[in-house]
């Protein structure tokens, strides 16, 4: 009886080590794949708003330029063409908010795929959250005064500290 015991066990040990070898491939590979996708996500989104781009009409008009543009609506229209963070997308606007709350410490990628509603364990989306950061600081919302770290321009967080209220 005990030789078969042992023989059982012998048996359980290998099936074991064979699954979490197995469990390290699959990890591995889904490790992957979050990256590919993450990479592919934001080339979508390049790509689309390139395309967005191409489309808006030029502007032939001499002064300034008006507060709303003319034309489909990019994902995030520069800031010196809005005529506040309420022309953002609803996600754009609570990563605004975020990034607001955070002060001088600054917003990082992690939380905000938190704000987003994001797994904030998944690579992917925190690369996806950090890639919507970026865009932000491309278009004049936010600036990188740390690798990593999101937080309002300086005239801006004046601003929120000036107005009525702390800015909310």
């Amino acid at each position: 009886m005990r030789a078969v015991l042992e023989t059982r066990r012998k048996a359980a040990a290998v099936r074991v080590e064979e699954l979490e070898a197995e469990l390290e491939r699959v990890r591995a590979d889904l490790a992957e794949a979050e990256e590919v996708l993450a990479l592919r996500t934001v080339g979508l989104e390049q790509y689309l708003e390139a395309l967005a781009e191409e489309e808006e009409p030029a502007e032939t008009v001499v002064g300034p330029s008006p507060m709303k543009p003319v034309g489909p609506r990019r994902a995030v229209p520069h800031r010196r063409n809005a005529a506040g963070v309420e022309d953002l997308s609803v996600d754009y606007q609570a990563v605004m908010a975020a990034a607001t709350k955070a002060g001088d410490d600054g917003l990082g990628a992690r939380r905000a795929a938190v704000v987003l509603g994001w797994d904030s364990a998944s690579a992917s989306r925190v690369e996806g959250a950090r890639a919507r950061l970026k865009r932000l600081v491309e278009r004049g919302w936010l600036v990188e005064a740390k690798p990593g770290r999101f937080t309002l321009p300086a005239e801006q967080r004046i601003d929120e500290a000036v107005r009525p209220g702390g800015g909310s």
